[in-house]
């Protein structure tokens, strides 16, 4: 999951961003309306996390626009106020959740697990394919019954290829969901957490490549050497 996050305190917006790390969300950060829109016209974001007040266009603004775009992307409204009427403004604009500062990111994380699943109201919290049960709330992996230990960019790589239901998931995409903006997009590192997911997952190898396109939950797992370790 990559979110946006809409804060003008640097402090705060920097822990939010490393909190969400921990819980392999991958987050950019925008700490005006201006920033913001920029981010928003040329990234793909699961979910916008915005401050209501900020210099430039405001959070309620951008809530507009998001709405108006016609994307579907849910928005979490951040607030120091407590008040009811200032939430109900907030829902009024298009705001699918609010969370009054301060609070711990943990509940923050949950949060945005809720809205995202939500979005795609159709597939199940747990999400269950070819003997691969890969729980987003917990953060963990089984296959086959057995528990499968990964890192947080592991888990965020895997999470993409599961929800795509056995559709192919480009390199590009999945560097753009499972990492922030500052991932340079020459990088290897989508390869090398491939190759190294897969050997977690062991055989046989259920994460197919797709030569020149991408990869893909392979339904009819093959082993390593047929299947390639390749890239």
């Amino acid at each position: 999951m990559r979110v946006l996050i809409v804060e003008d305190e640097p402090y705060l917006a920097e822990a939010i961003r490393d909190g969400l790390r921990l819980e392999a969300i991958a987050a950019d950060i925008a700490g005006d309306g201006d920033t913001a829109l920029g981010l928003l016209s040329i990234n793909t974001y699961d979910i916008a996390v915005l401050d209501r007040d900020i210099p430039g266009p405001s959070g309620d603004e951008i809530a507009a626009r998001i709405v108006a775009s016609g994307s579907g992307m849910p928005i979490l409204m951040l607030t120091a106020a407590d008040r009811l009427d200032d939430k109900a403004s907030g829902f009024g604009l298009g705001a699918d959740d609010y969370l009054t500062k301060p609070f711990e990111l943990q509940e923050l994380a949950l949060r945005l697990r809720a809205l995202d699943r939500r979005r795609a109201h159709s597939r199940p919290p747990v999400r269950e394919v070819a003997g691969l049960r890969v729980d987003p709330f917990r953060r963990e992996v089984y296959r086959d019954d057995r528990y499968v230990a990964l890192t947080r960019k592991q888990f965020a790589v895997l999470e993409v290829l599961v929800a795509a239901e056995g559709g192919v998931v480009s390199a590009e995409e999945l560097l753009e969901r499972a990492w922030d903006e500052n991932a340079d997009p020459f990088t290897n590192a989508v390869r090398i957490t491939v190759s190294a997911l897969r050997k977690r997952l062991g055989e046989p190898g259920i994460i197919a490549t797709v030569p020149g396109v991408g990869y893909r939950i392979d339904t009819a797992p093959v082993s390593e050497q047929a299947g390639g370790d390749s890239g």
